[in-house]
């Protein structure tokens, strides 16, 4: 998931754990990641960073242009690593790495690698963002990492083949038929995992989330440290507990915020949306009643939603950039821009709009770059998402599903539960890692209540799997993200106390967030910006 957690299509919101809507980012600067420059095709040349390492080591140079904002001080390499960790003498495929130094000599603990979530958001220029965030004692003390993973961005990219206008968002996150029908989805699914496969070449099966773990420890060792610190959220909390299984011994320091269930990936974890999305809405209601224009309840705030929605499903408006906006496009808009209260504004311009003709809210256009895959995250959304574990094939299972979670979670009309790609997608090459309590108790957990993205069931999933290995502490917001500049709470003190000391608290913590002065509370959140919607 946090995800978290983009690269944009003929719409403002996208698939996945870390996308969110583009329109406001278009006034705002990105505080995640930005827009990268993809390689042109699978097996092509990877745009050259720097050098590529010929030894262990890493030879760095000047880094890709960053969308900003741009630390000068940023540094990148590309690693070679294997295409398959079964025959690692075999084929190589390339990851772009970043480093920010920042940690001073006497200080210095070592490095702290970062993941942008998705799965499919390139993390390549993550250090600068999170060099904007952490305290002065956590930067004295690491060096800031961030690599695009396998499949992604600068790093040997994959392919499904498809251009942007191929990929709406209500197929990608499958959204049912207004009378609750998947058949479409189905014709879709089947073809889009058929085109993946057959463009994906031979990286295709091997981008998994164990393969990716496999890659950040062969970072560890190009960097020569003998141990590794990690900080990410939504998937990339999945990342970071399936490295903490795979290699217990050489985690440091491990925070994940925004969690994922690691006994649910992939399919039950997605499910958790619908009613995640429940969990959520009151915290938008409760600001369309004090705004007003909406409701004077927040039953009627909801009421007004689901007919709004139900009228668009047989009378879309047409947006003069969108298109015409039907009602799975508002349910997944509307989805989007929950992530983050900052953004509640831009979804109520939205309401305005599409129920009284109020002027029409912004909408980017694609940020395409010549000569790359329009595609990549998605093709690597459904690659991870697809070869991380098995999924029914049964699509009378999928039927059922979102007949019972539409009648329960009406908010999203049961697309959390709806048929994927992966569902006509060969089994994995091997089974998922097991996340356990075997290891160092070295891993903080960081959730919020009402997350849409990666639910707090979910996260209750997490801490149980690494029990005494893992402290969790939960903030009562329902912003997806914990570790959020904007909102500042305990979890981010905890999350500097703990990086900075190695301290974990004596048990599970709650909160509230803090009081903060409206200049404070203007930033962006490092999760929950709208480019990441749609997060995983």
């Amino acid at each position: 998931m946090l995800d978290g957690q983009g690269k944009f299509r003929r719409n403002p919101i996208w698939t996945g754990w870390s996308r969110r809507p583009y329109g406001l980012i278009m006034k705002r600067v990105r505080v995640v990641l930005g827009v990268v420059v993809l390689a042109a095709a699978l097996g092509g040349a990877v745009p050259a960073a720097a050098e590529v390492a010929a030894g262990p080591g890493l030879v760095w140079g000047q880094c890709p242009p960053d969308p900003g904002p741009a630390d000068p001080r940023l540094r990148c390499a590309v690693l070679e690593v294997p295409l398959d960790y079964r025959a690692p003498g075999g084929k190589k495929i390339k990851l772009t790495v970043s480093r920010l130094a920042t940690a001073k000599p006497g200080l210095r603990r070592g490095v702290l690698l970062h993941n942008g979530g998705g799965p499919g958001e390139a993390s390549l220029f993550l250090p600068s963002r999170y060099a904007l965030a952490y305290s002065r004692e956590v930067l004295d003390r690491f060096d800031l990492i961030g690599f695009d993973p396998r499949g992604v961005g600068y790093s040997t990219p994959i392919t499904c083949g498809r251009s942007a206008a191929e990929l709406p968002n209500e197929w990608v996150l499958p959204f049912p038929a207004a009378d609750g029908s998947i058949d479409d989805n189905v014709g879709f699914a089947r073809e889009l995992a058929r085109d993946c496969l057959a463009n994906g070449g031979d990286l295709v099966r091997h981008v998994t989330t164990a393969n990716t773990a496999r890659d950040m420890d062969r970072i560890r060792i190009a960097l020569g440290e003998r141990k590794l610190s990690y900080s990410s959220g939504s998937y990339g909390s999945y990342l970071g507990a399936v490295y903490a299984s795979l290699f217990p011994e050489r985690t440091d320091r491990v925070v994940l915020d925004s969690n994922v269930d690691p006994s649910r990936v992939w399919h039950r974890q997605w499910s958790l949306w619908d009613s995640g999305a429940e969990a959520r809405f009151p915290d938008f209601a409760a600001w369309a009643v004090e705004e007003g224009g909406f409701g004077a309840t927040q039953a009627e705030v909801r009421e007004r939603f689901l007919a709004l929605a139900t009228k668009l499903d047989s009378a879309p408006v047409v947006h003069p950039k969108a298109g015409p906006v039907n009602g799975n496009l508002f349910r997944a808009i509307h989805r989007a821009y929950s992530y983050h209260t900052l953004y509640f504004p831009e979804l109520g311009a939205w309401w305005r709009f599409l129920a009284d003709g109020g002027p029409p809210p912004g909408w980017g256009d694609p940020a395409d770059v010549p000569g790359v895959p329009q595609d990549n995250s998605t093709a690597v959304l459904l690659a991870v998402t697809c070869g991380d574990t098995y999924w029914s094939h049964d699509i009378g299972q999928y039927r059922r599903e979102v007949e019972v979670n539409r009648a329960r979670y009406p908010i999203l009309g049961g697309m959390g539960a709806n048929i994927w790609p992966c569902a006509f997608w060969p089994a994995p090459i091997e089974p998922p890692v097991r996340v356990t309590d075997r290891g160092p108790s070295n891993v903080l957990l960081l959730q919020t209540r009402r997350d849409p993205g990666t639910p707090y069931a979910g996260a209750l999933g997490m801490r149980a799997a690494f029990g005494d290995r893992a402290r969790m502490v939960t903030v009562d917001t329902g912003n997806h993200g914990a570790y959020d500049p904007s909102t500042p709470s305990c979890a981010i003190t905890e999350a500097h106390r703990f990086l900075v000391t190695g301290t974990l608290p004596r048990r599970d913590l709650a909160c509230a967030p803090d009081p903060v002065a409206p200049a404070a509370a203007a930033r962006v959140p490092l999760l929950g910006t709208p480019s990441m919607m749609v997060d995983r």
